[in-house]
Formats: C-alpha cells, sequence, structure tokens
C-alpha cells in the first residue's frame, strides 16, 4: 500500500515515528521538515515506486496525503 510505504520513507528521512505520520500530516508545519527533507522524501518515493514526479507537482506537496495522491497519479492507481 502506497501510504505505508510512504510513511517508512518519511520516517527513516525525518527520524520520526511512523505511526505519528497521518494523510493529513503537513511536512513543514508538523515534520519540520525543509526543502532538503522534502526532495529526499520526493526521491526516495521515486525510488522505491519506479516514478518520477515533475518539479511542477512536487512544489504542490505540502501533506502526506499530496504525496498520496502524487503516488497513485504516477503509478495510476
Amino acid at each position: 500500500m502506497e501510504f505505508e510505504k510512504l510513511k517508512e520513507i518519511i520516517a527513516d528521512v525525518l527520524n520520526v515515528e511512523a505511526d505519528d505520520i497521518t494523510e493529513d500530516t503537513k511536512f513543514v508545519d508538523d515534520l519540520g521538515a525543509d526543502s532538503l527533507d522534502i526532495f529526499q522524501i520526493i526521491m526516495g518515493i521515486e525510488e522505491t515506486f519506479d516514478i518520477e514526479i515533475d518539479n511542477d507537482e512536487a512544489e504542490k506537496i505540502a501533506t502526506v496525503g499530496d504525496a498520496v495522491e502524487q503516488i497513485k497519479k504516477a503509478t495510476n492507481n
């Protein structure tokens, strides 16, 4: 499932508990992520799901749910 894999990537990059992450979690406000963290998370998503997220689309990702939507769009799920 996309969300579970995504939580693992985020937890790994940001050193937070995966259980604390919900689809409403905001990368910057809730997790304290900076642009480099977000870049690393997006790289992890692209590698894990074998997809490519366009830079314009990546800039729109504010919450974990936004990232899930991007994964679904890119994998046509």
